[in-house]
């Protein structure tokens, strides 16, 4: 073997493996959540049962291109940043995937009458999170922006203070005018998936932040 093909081997190919699967990924969650929004606004019970469907479609799609990072990360003996942080924020990514699949499978399974305000709110910052998620993703293969990826770290954060808002509220209120305890516990356990999904974005945005720290 050449000392060139050599030099080859051991050259970091993140430019052409990690960055375009982190892309794909966010963008991934962000179609979920967008599907997630139409189908907790509609009023059409068939095409709302078709886009969570689609939902369940995408998340597997998540789990392929987090799987793929996982194997790159294995591979690849030079890596873009630290292996704890592409570990970290691929799993991140996935997290939300699957909070915004769970919340829509509970929304089917549980056969619930009505899509609340609460829950619509919820699920639009979510939407929120995920676009603010993959700007940041996007001005991460060069780190030429790093004040973009601050600022969407930042509203990452806001969005998930917002949720924690109107989780609360939204129980609080179930446990003061429910009095239907199956409903409740239905309602309860909706909002609770929605709201951990932004908590998955400001996971994503907590290791964003790590990442920047460590290449100042």
């Amino acid at each position: 073997m050449s000392l060139n093909s050599i030099f080859q081997y051991f050259v970091p190919k993140d430019k052409k493996v990690f960055f375009p699967l982190f892309e794909q990924a966010a963008q991934n969650v962000v179609a979920m959540a967008t599907i997630l929004v139409e189908a907790v606004n509609t009023n059409d019970n068939a095409a709302r049962e078709d886009m969570f469907k689609q939902i369940d479609k995408l998340e597997n799609k998540g789990d392929d291109l987090t799987h793929q990072i996982y194997l790159e990360l294995g591979k690849n003996f030079i890596t873009p940043f630290d292996r704890e942080d592409i570990h970290s924020l691929a799993t991140a990514i996935d997290d939300v995937a699957d909070y915004i699949q769970g919340s829509a499978n509970r929304m089917m399974l549980y056969n619930i009458d009505e899509y609340t305000e609460s829950i619509q709110k919820l699920s639009e910052l979510i939407l929120q999170g995920g676009v603010e998620m993959e700007k940041a993703i996007r001005e991460l293969k060069d780190l030429k922006n790093v004040r973009n990826i601050a600022d969407s770290c930042i509203r990452i954060n806001s969005i998930e203070n917002q949720a924690d808002y109107v989780f609360d509220r939204a129980v609080a209120d179930l446990f003061l005018y429910e009095k239907d305890a199956l409903r409740l516990i239905k309602y309860k356990e909706i909002l609770a998936a929605l709201e951990t999904a932004t908590d998955m974005c400001e996971d994503a945005a907590n290791v964003m932040e790590s990442i920047l720290v460590k290449n100042a």
